[in-house]
Formats: C-alpha cells, sequence, structure tokens
C-alpha cells in the first residue's frame, strides 16, 4: 500500500501508467468489451465501474494536449437511442483533472475503428461497466511540473 494512491489501481496497473509514455493510448473498456481479444496488455478489474477507475487513473495520467481530442468514445450505432447518460459523468471527471486538454470534448470514433485503436493501445482495462458504449480511450501527454 502507498499513501495516496486510490486501492482501485491495481500494481499491474500503476506499473503500466508508469511505462507508458507520451501518445500511448489506455482504453478502458465496460463490460461488453472484448478487451482480451485486443489485448497487447490485459488488466482486469473486475468488480469496479469506469467512472471510478477514469477518476482514480486522472489523478496520475496527464492527457496529450498536443491533439485535438485526447479522449475518445465509441460512437453510438442507433442514433435513435441518444446520448449515453455516463459520457455526461465522464465529461466531468474529464474536466476536473484535465480541462486544459479536454478543451473539443470527445472525439467520436465509429465502433469498429474504436475496436481498431483499442487493437493497438498499450494497454485495455477490462471492467464489469453495466452502462452500453461506457468504453473510453485515452491518450497520454507529458508530465509538466
Amino acid at each position: 500500500m502507498l499513501k495516496g494512491v486510490p486501492s482501485i489501481l491495481s500494481p499491474e496497473l500503476l506499473k503500466i501508467l508508469m511505462e507508458m509514455g507520451h501518445g500511448d493510448e489506455l482504453c478502458i473498456g465496460d463490460g461488453n468489451f472484448p478487451a482480451a481479444a485486443y489485448a497487447q496488455r490485459l488488466v482486469r478489474l473486475d468488480g469496479n465501474a469506469v467512472p471510478e477507475i477514469l477518476e482514480a487513473v486522472l489523478r496520475f495520467f496527464p492527457l496529450d494536449t498536443f491533439v485535438k481530442r485526447p479522449a475518445a468514445l465509441m460512437k453510438v450505432v442507433d442514433r435513435k437511442a441518444g446520448e449515453p447518460p455516463i459520457w455526461k459523468e465522464y465529461e466531468e471527471i474529464v474536466r476536473r483533472y484535465e480541462a486544459g486538454a479536454f478543451g473539443d470534448g470527445f472525439d467520436h470514433v465509429e465502433r469498429f475503428a474504436f475496436y481498431e485503436r483499442a487493437k493497438q493501445a498499450y494497454a485495455i482495462v477490462a471492467t464489469s461497466e453495466t452502462a452500453l458504449y461506457a468504453n473510453i480511450i485515452l491518450k497520454k501527454g507529458v508530465v509538466v511540473e
């Protein structure tokens, strides 16, 4: 245990976050996301929801300020369904920790293009999130202190 580190962040995930460099991407997938099929490095955080993981990760993980949209969501296939409510929660979390990198909002990526991008991610975090379209990809920036 360490002081100040949220217990939801496993030692494996902390190691991966430390290994990642500028421009590397982290995908946090919901419970329906085929994480094991696509991951180069898979971190299982079963029993946890994406918002809590996102909040814990962004305490330490800078978003890339050299790209227009450093956080990506999977586009809704059925437009009649509207915007998933969980996206508002994600926006609040990202703005709380990374407002400067989030000026243009989320990138919305077509479903199969999102899967391809996730395959290229440095790591994928598998969760038990039950909300639909709750997948998110974060592009790592540089730490400036």
